[in-house]
């Protein structure tokens, strides 16, 4: 399984619209072959700060993501309501049986 972790630090005065943004994104890749998981949750101490999770099958279903236009014209939107460029980090898990 791929996990990945994101976070975008979004300018006062498009902390909405970087939310709404993300909603449509996350329900957007949520019906991509792979997806077991998307998410986006909202900072509660700094509400303009964002962080998504997502779990994919493998690395083909997340490159394929990566390729849909969507994808890409979602994270070029973003880096325009900013602060900074958004962080991103991909890991390769596998379950652990305790």
């Amino acid at each position: 399984m791929i996990i990945v972790t994101g976070s975008v630090n979004a300018r006062p005065e498009h902390a909405e619209e970087v939310e709404r943004l993300s909603l449509e994104h996350v329900a957007r890749s949520r019906a991509e072959p792979g997806c077991l998981l998307h998410s986006v949750h909202r900072d509660v101490e700094d509400t303009h700060w964002f962080v998504f999770v997502e779990h994919w099958t493998d690395k083909e279903a997340l490159l394929a993501h990566f390729a849909v236009p969507a994808s890409g014209g979602f994270v070029n939107t973003v880096v325009g309501l900013a602060t900074a460029e958004p962080s991103m980090e991909i890991y390769e898990a596998e379950r652990l049986t305790l």
